[in-house]
């Protein structure tokens, strides 16, 4: 996809390709699909549509036992996710541009002129609060907290029951950074998140306070296109570490309470990565999907064969890690070795978020034309 990127306040859009904001295909000429002989078999167990993302990623939020999804018209529905049956569908009433957060009694939603909305469950609104910036990544819902982060990067932290701000965190950005919709992670009271210049910082989710402040990457290079170093995508962790990776940089694990490097690796990522207990999947910006060891970032395997074809980031779901591609296609690889093991066609339009799991089995992916499909495997 092209990188829009923001210089001086302003938009444009630089190299590779941009199926997610609106060009019909990369402008890499994407590999073609190479035959394979199946060792898994999916299929869609139900599918739905909801509002188009026009140029914008929307990512689905699932709670408990519903899926929440949303589109640029402003519709937002909740499906129970093993059936397909509708749990709530209203309307925003004005248009969306970011995904959904929601929590069992909060669903929260962002507009591009910086309206941060939250509904309970019934569809009706709880409160609205004003943010300096459009909001283009789903916000967090967690507890008593609803974290957003503006196009600009700056992160707030509301009142869950009244929308009262309680703090905000904000940094100097370079004068070049990419226009992304990587949100934040809230993981056991501490907020997540990656700046541009290829910082990883650590927050406090009571009170906004800095824990720790790493780099990912540094900007390399002689023109400021060369030197964008930003980290594009959402953090992964668990008990131990959190890794982030940076676009023209690489990929950190950090030891997630003092934020020591654990080990890096050189990658260049846009699209982001899953994790299991037991490697990194990352989808570098080449659009290879490779598997790296959780503990020493040392190479597993690299899948090539999806070159210039808008991968997603990827999802690690049992034996298999999925990913979608710009014509819809849903691809599960291996575990193992990283090959081909079954392929499933969606809607023709491009897979621009990261599945989501909904069981050990089971994921759930949305298309930029507002396809809503869940599918199992078997």
């Amino acid at each position: 996809m092209a990188l829009p990127v923001f210089i001086g306040g302003c938009d444009t859009v630089t190299k590779t390709y941009n199926d997610w904001f609106g060009a019909p295909t990369p402008a890499a000429k994407p590999a073609e699909l190479v035959s394979i002989r199946p060792t898994a078999t999916p299929r869609v167990l139900w599918q739905s549509t909801i509002g188009a993302a026009d140029k914008n990623v929307f990512f689905p939020a699932v709670m408990g036992n519903t899926v929440y999804v949303t589109g640029a018209t402003g519709q937002i529905a909740g499906f129970t996710a093993n059936t397909g049956g509708v749990g709530t569908r209203f309307d925003a009433g004005q248009r969306l541009s970011s995904g959904v957060g929601a929590s069992a009694t909060l669903i929260a939603v962002g507009t591009s002129r910086g309206e941060l909305l939250a509904f309970d469950p019934s569809g009706k609104q709880v409160w609205k609060a004003q943010v300096p910036g459009e909001l283009l990544a789903p916000p967090v819902v967690e507890g008593n907290l609803v974290v957003a982060r503006s196009g600009d990067g700056r992160v707030f932290a509301y009142d869950a029951a009244s929308g009262k701000r309680l703090w905000v965190y904000q940094r100097s950005t370079p004068a070049l950074s990419v226009r992304n919709h990587a949100g934040v992670l809230l993981a056991r009271g501490t907020v997540f998140a990656g700046f541009p210049g290829g910082r990883l910082v650590a927050l406090n989710a009571a009170n906004g306070a800095v824990g720790w402040d790493s780099v990912v990457a540094l900007p390399r290079g002689t023109t400021e296109l060369e030197r964008v170093a930003d980290i594009t995508s959402l953090p992964v962790a668990d008990e131990r570490q959190v890794c982030a990776v940076a676009y023209q940089g690489r990929l950190a694990c950090f030891d997630r309470v003092r934020g020591t490097t654990l080990w890096a690796r050189d990658v260049s990522s846009f699209s982001g990565m899953g994790a299991d207990n037991r490697n990194i999947y990352v989808t570098d910006d080449k659009n290879a999907v490779s598997a790296l060891s959780r503990d020493t970032g040392a190479s597993v395997w690299r899948q090539e064969r999806l070159s210039g074809r808008g991968v997603s980031r990827p999802l690690a779901l049992g034996r298999y890690i999925i990913v979608g591609d710009f014509q819809g296609y849903v691809h599960l690889l291996s575990r193992d070795d990283g090959s081909f093991a079954a392929r499933l066609p969606t809607d023709g339009s491009a897979i621009g978020a990261a599945p989501v799991a909904l069981d050990l089995n089971s994921f759930l992916v949305q298309t930029r034309n507002g396809g809503v499909y869940a599918i199992t495997v078997q």
